[in-house]
């Protein structure tokens, strides 16, 4: 199955103004109806929401695809595409393979899409995986983060991570493991609440299993994000997100990509940031 995969994300690296925040209030209210985001503009959660679902417009727009040419649909578990108009209604086909599967998602100041086309059952498991290399305080130590987290691992998963190890490289692994789990449970289109145990991710050997089975016919890809966020006190502060793709493919076996080149990774994945949106915001209802 040849959907090629192309991921957008963008950094939240400076604060919104209150009327930065109402446009783009009023543009999710008018563009897209089916979400519902309580209006919030001093809360983080709700800017990071409303600029999540600002990507798929941003995306069409960059396509040149007038609004009014495409709509946004979903399947009973929350699966996420978009369905083109075709100007040759006598040649069905090209619209049936056209389908764009996407899905969104966040975390502190890094918005994600992570998108494909080709036929709506092709399309629409795919998912994405953003955890920030950090702890949940300044004061939380990496090993006591790290033991907070182990409910959502198996014991193989543990190995990978004991407190022998770096501090840095226990964050490094624990947080690729849980953003390969949480790419995967969006792209089954199952909610957060998730038993994460249930995966497991053998990463030196390359392998996945969830109850006991091997994953088979996934594509899992997997690549670091680092980006500077300006603070109100003007300083600025650099930090790193571990990133994955989940994307049933379909294949005898499932695959594992390791992107650290920089410059394939910048065949498939583009990086923007609050001011480009701000510019094209007018542009966005078209």
């Amino acid at each position: 199955m040849d959907c090629p995969i192309l991921v957008w994300m963008l950094s939240y690296n400076r604060p919104m103004t209150q009327e930065e925040y109402d446009k783009c209030y009023r543009t999710i209210q008018i563009c897209v109806p089916h979400v519902q985001i309580p209006y919030a503009p001093q809360s983080h959660e709700s800017i990071r929401q409303i600029v999540a679902q600002m990507l798929p417009l941003l995306m069409m727009r960059h396509r040149r695809i007038p609004r009014a040419k495409w709509k946004d649909c979903s399947n009973q578990n929350g699966k996420r595409w978009i369905e083109q108009e075709t100007d040759n209604p006598m040649n069905p086909t090209h619209r049936l393979k056209a389908m764009i599967g996407y899905h969104l998602a966040y975390e502190d100041r890094l918005v994600g899409m992570v998108m494909t086309q080709g036929r709506q059952r092709e399309v629409v498991n795919l998912g994405l995986g953003l955890k920030h290399l950090c702890t949940s305080s300044a004061e939380t130590s990496i090993s006591v983060w790290a033991e907070s987290q182990y409910h959502k691992l198996t014991p193989l998963e543990i190995s990978f991570i004991l407190p022998n190890e770096k501090p840095e490289v226990i964050l490094r692994r624990l947080c690729l493991i849980l953003a390969l789990k949480q790419a995967y449970i969006k792209a089954i289109g199952q909610p957060m609440g998730f038993d994460w145990s249930r995966l497991e991710f053998n990463l030196p050997g390359e392998t996945a299993r969830g109850d006991g089975y091997p994953l088979q016919g996934w594509e899992f890809r997997m690549w670091t994000s680092n980006i500077g966020v300006l603070h109100e006190n003007g300083e600025v502060e650099e930090q790193i997100y571990q990133c994955a793709t989940a994307f049933f493919r379909g294949t005898a076996e499932s695959k594992f990509i390791w992107q650290k080149d920089k410059k394939e990774l910048e065949g498939w994945v583009q990086y923007l940031n609050v001011d480009q949106l701000i510019t094209v915001l007018p542009k966005l209802m078209d």
